[in-house]
């Protein structure tokens, strides 16, 4: 879908990176490093999205560190359509809210930090059915092409807090 719209892949990788998850940060070489681009067609795109007010950039020393205009008046919009390109729209749609007593679904992996991946992994925080689990997970992945991997915790402290984990999901208090 995104890809259809939006033909520069190296622009769908950069809307990936910042949009997913506002939080990431990053700068020309390690991008280059992490999309396996030259530096050129990156620094174009870059360019092109600060100048629309999309992403803002600082200086740290020597490098010039880029990160999403949260402000921006698509922001919402933008992280929206990332959201269904991944797939993750669907998952809380309609795994989160069908699980029973689901307290949190963590996004993590390399998604997380922005980087298109076929896998999606979840950290589910809560009791859930896993029998039900497997077969919503099943049907899922059909329709989002992409393969889901998940870890069920019983409370939030059990989690690898050095793993990098976004909240997706938290049942309303």
């Amino acid at each position: 879908m995104l890809d259809t719209l939006i033909t520069s892949r190296t622009r769908i990788k950069l809307l990936l990176k910042f949009f997913l998850n506002p939080d990431n940060a990053a700068y020309l070489r390690g991008l280059e490093a992490e999309f396996n681009e030259s530096t050129h067609g990156i620094r174009m795109e870059l360019n092109r999205l600060e100048e629309a007010n999309m992403i803002t950039s600082r200086q740290d020393g020597k490098k010039k560190i880029f990160q999403v205009n949260r402000e921006h008046p698509l922001y919402s919009d933008i992280n929206s359509m990332v959201r269904k390109f991944t797939g993750l729209d669907y998952i809380v749609e309609h795994i989160t809210k069908k699980l029973g007593n689901l307290q949190a679904v963590y996004l993590a992996g390399d998604l997380v930090n922005g980087m298109d991946t076929d896998v999606i992994d979840l950290v589910l925080v809560g009791e859930v059915d896993e029998e039900y689990l497997v077969n919503l997970v099943e049907k899922s992945k059909s329709i989002i092409n992409r393969d889901i991997r998940y870890l069920v915790e019983n409370n939030y402290e059990v989690i690898n807090s050095t793993m990098p984990m976004m909240l997706l999901w938290k049942k309303d208090e």
